[in-house]
């Protein structure tokens, strides 16, 4: 694979803001630590998460049943294996869960996809909780000297390995294919892409980052349960800061995470009884205003601009004389 100028001017650019990003701790602020560290977490979710959506077009709300399976790899092994290994296991775990979910449903039509990944997340939860109450035992508790420091940067190198997946896969034989599978399934399948294999692949992508993503929070949470960690409401934010950033970029989910985050911050703390209700309207407001998000209009405004360039220097030449 050759790099471009644009390749190498891109790549320093995303360490220059990934070394920024690594500096937020050192501020001493423990209010934008802990905005930062949520930033963080939803840009490692969100961007995964658009890894495989994006190109596919299978809209996944998933995300808190790998999420979740992360948390409580850490809660049930944090006493006996070291958090190193736990994030490593988690990551194991959440992809063979995302192969199995994807070889029952991603060989059939999309809606199939998407009813079964948005019970997937209640069911593990149905689950733990009858295994938890046979017991008798409500939760786990998660006491570690990891500090939030150090949680936010694990995510942040997390983030990067993430964008540095995503920008090799955008380059290689099974992002064509995905991107193929995208614009017509049926075509690709004729050309002789092995669709169910490339979606299958690619979505355990995903999978494994929400599972790695939820062990390295657990120590965070102090005390997990299940419905704190197979929570559906998360599962609709990254989709909804996917979309609003837009899908069509790499770093497109990163523009919607950041205002979001922000914005539902304010709600949360101002309208605490109405945040399910208010991002449902914001799902619909997004889907129906920007279906491309941020970056569609970006594409937009710089088409025109092209379009309007090209239709004066055609103007130019006209007048020009022989």
């Amino acid at each position: 694979m050759r790099l471009t100028a644009s390749d190498f001017r891109g790549l320093t650019l995303a360490v220059l803001l990934l070394a920024a990003a690594a500096a937020l701790p050192l501020t001493g602020s423990g209010y934008w630590l802990s905005i930062g560290l949520t930033i963080a977490m939803f840009t490692v979710l969100a961007t995964s998460w658009a890894l495989f959506s994006g190109p596919t077009h299978y809209i996944s709300p998933a995300t808190a049943a790998f999420f979740g399976v992360g948390t409580y790899t850490t809660g049930l092994g944090f006493e006996t294996l070291p958090f190193w290994s736990l994030i490593v296991l988690a990551g194991v775990l959440g992809a063979v869960m995302a192969a199995l979910v994807g070889l029952a449903t991603l060989r059939l039509s999309g809606v199939y996809f998407v009813i079964f990944t948005l019970g997937l997340a209640e069911l593990i939860r149905q689950l733990i909780t009858w295994a938890q109450n046979r017991s008798g035992q409500k939760g786990l508790y998660v006491l570690t000297d990891i500090t939030e420091a150090g949680i936010y940067w694990l995510l942040v190198g997390l983030a990067a390995l993430v964008f540095l997946a995503g920008w090799l896969i955008g380059r290689s034989r099974l992002g064509f294919a995905l991107r193929v599978i995208g614009d017509d399934e049926t075509v690709a399948r004729h050309s002789g892409i092995d669709t169910a294999r490339a979606k299958v692949i690619l979505f355990m992508v995903p999978g494994a980052v929400a599972a790695m993503t939820g062990a390295i929070l657990a120590p965070r949470y102090v005390y997990i349960e299940p419905a704190l960690a197979f929570t559906p409401v998360l599962s609709f934010q990254v989709v909804i800061m996917a979309l609003l950033g837009g899908t069509g970029r790499l770093w497109g989910p990163l523009v919607g995470v950041i205002p979001f985050t922000l914005l539902w911050e304010n709600i949360s703390s101002n309208f605490p009884n109405q945040t399910t209700l208010l991002l449902g309207l914001a799902f619909l407001l997004i889907v129906y205003a920007l279906p491309r998000g941020f970056v569609g209009l970006l594409d937009d405004a710089r088409a025109g601009r092209w379009r309007r360039g090209s239709r004066t220097e055609t103007a130019a030449a006209d007048e020009a004389p022989a």
